[in-house]
Formats: C-alpha cells, structure tokens, sequence
C-alpha cells in the first residue's frame, strides 16, 4: 500500500520556522535541511508504521508516530488507512520539531489550526 502524505499548516510553519532560525548561521546549510527535511518526508508514503511511536501517544489518545531527522528533529504524524479502492491511505504530518523541546501536552499543540 502507498499513502499519501499530507502536510499541515502548522509543521510547514514549524519547518519555515527552523529555516529563518538556520539561515542566520548558513543559508547553504539551512536550504539543504529543508530540502532533506522535505525528502524524509516523501519517505513516509512507503511503509510509515516502520517509525516508532511517539511519546505523545500515551497520554494524547492518539497513535502518533515520529520520524527523526538529523538525529535532532522529530516529525510527527499520523497514519490514516483508507478502505477505497486504491487502496491507497494518508499520512498525516502535523509537526516538525526539536529533538530537545518539550513532548506536546495536549491535542491542540499537535493538530495546531488543523482539524481530525
């Protein structure tokens, strides 16, 4: 089965977000890691339960899973399995953020304006 993969709102402002902060110190090393950030993304349309699930899931009520990026960037998403007959599912990317901040507390930090 392939997914597709639809990104929110709310991880493209996290990823324009981490690029402002980057460009600061490289523009060249800040348009690569968006570029790869993009790329581990495409990742997920093949075989996206192969990632662990996130700490948030246990107290969000909500299978989350992460995608670790350069070791200090977690991807957050959710994986949606579609019965059509293309069998075809989506993943849903909801937040692109550092390894090193805080598990998100509540739905409303994970899902941001988007809606499930």
């Amino acid at each position: 089965m392939t997914y597709r993969i639809e990104i929110s709102p709310t991880a493209k402002a996290d990823v324009e977000n981490i690029f402002l902060w980057m460009k600061d110190y490289s523009v060249d090393q800040a348009h690569r890691w968006v570029r790869g950030c993009y790329e581990i993304m495409l990742t997920l349309e093949n075989f996206p339960n192969r990632c662990s699930l996130a700490i948030e899931s246990q107290y969000l009520n909500l299978p989350v899973r992460q995608l670790v990026y350069k070791k200090q960037y977690r991807i957050l998403f959710t994986v949606i399995t579609e019965n059509d007959q293309d069998n075809q599912g989506i993943v849903q990317i909801h937040r692109v953020l550092r390894a090193a901040q805080e598990q998100l507390q509540d739905l409303s930090q994970l899902l941001g304006d988007d809606e499930m």
